[in-house]
């Protein structure tokens, strides 16, 4: 692990049901993200569409390798030169009617490192407030991560920051990235501190990119998106609305911190 700090981003936004606008806005962001020295820039989930209802995702969806919205990720990266961790687009899938929601990652030449398909699918209802992913998103089967040159990124997506086995199941992460469109309510009680009990159980960074705002499909998302060291401190946020969530990756600082508390290496099964 090199002893080099480094910038690293989540990029927060408002989508809407209208890709084109999206893409300006996840690239104004992006762009300002490198600006300020940003080598690792985290999109959140959903962020390429917010439709206006739940099956306007499978319009959208594209095949491994194919479609606008993998080419824009892919460029921008490329562009700014950074890893772009492309938060989450509809993927064509097996099974008619549904699409995977997945994870794309880029390396600062525009090629795709890892894909991660999202493992657990959200549902809630509480009154009139009622979600269930199921019912247009194909399970995920398999952990996603892949090798950075400051050490192992850990991917999961939104829900699956309540399943702490998955990210054991990640091995030794330097960096954990969580791409949400957490709900107003569920973030609210639960977002902040899931975080950081996933930063400070597994001794790593852990940066969290969110929807936060009023869609136009009536859903207000929690926002708050936000990096945490592995001591368990919010570093950066960002309430609500666009914005960055941005600081250091500080390979030093983590160090310190395992040794100090070598949990990882008290554990017994």
């Amino acid at each position: 692990m090199q002893d080099d700090r480094l910038t690293i981003a989540a990029v927060q936004m408002v989508s809407t049901p209208v890709v084109e606008e999206n893409f300006a806005a996840a690239g104004r962001l992006v762009a300002q993200a490198a600006g300020r020295g940003a080598r690792l820039v985290l999109l959140p989930e959903y962020w390429p569409v917010m439709g206006m209802k739940e099956t306007d995702k499978l319009g959208h969806a594209e095949q491994p390798g194919s479609g606008p919205i993998q080419a824009f990720m892919a460029a921008l990266a490329r562009e700014h030169g950074i890893w772009l961790i492309g938060g989450t687009l509809p993927m064509a899938a097996e099974e008619s009617g549904k699409v995977l929601n997945t994870t794309l990652v880029y390396d600062p030449q525009g090629r795709l490192a890892v894909r991660y398909d999202k493992i657990h699918l959200f549902s809630f209802t509480r009154g009139e407030e009622s979600y269930d992913e199921a019912r247009t998103i194909v399970h995920g089967r398999e952990v996603g991560h892949f090798d950075a040159p400051f050490g192992r990124v850990g991917l999961s997506v939104c829900y699956d920051l309540r399943f702490p086995e998955l990210y054991r199941a990640l091995g030794d992460c330097r960096l954990i990235v969580v791409p949400a469109a957490f709900t107003y309510t569920t973030g609210r009680a639960h977002w902040e501190v899931l975080l950081r009990a996933r930063a400070i159980e597994n001794q790593c960074y852990v940066l969290a990119a969110a929807q936060g705002g009023h869609h136009p499909n009536g859903r207000r998302t929690w926002g708050h998106s936000m990096l945490i060291d592995p001591w368990g401190e919010v570093l950066d946020v960002v309430a609500e609305g666009e914005g960055l969530a941005c600081g250091e990756f500080d390979p030093e600082h983590l160090r310190r911190v395992r040794e100090s508390l070598p949990a990882l290496r008290h554990r017994r099964l």
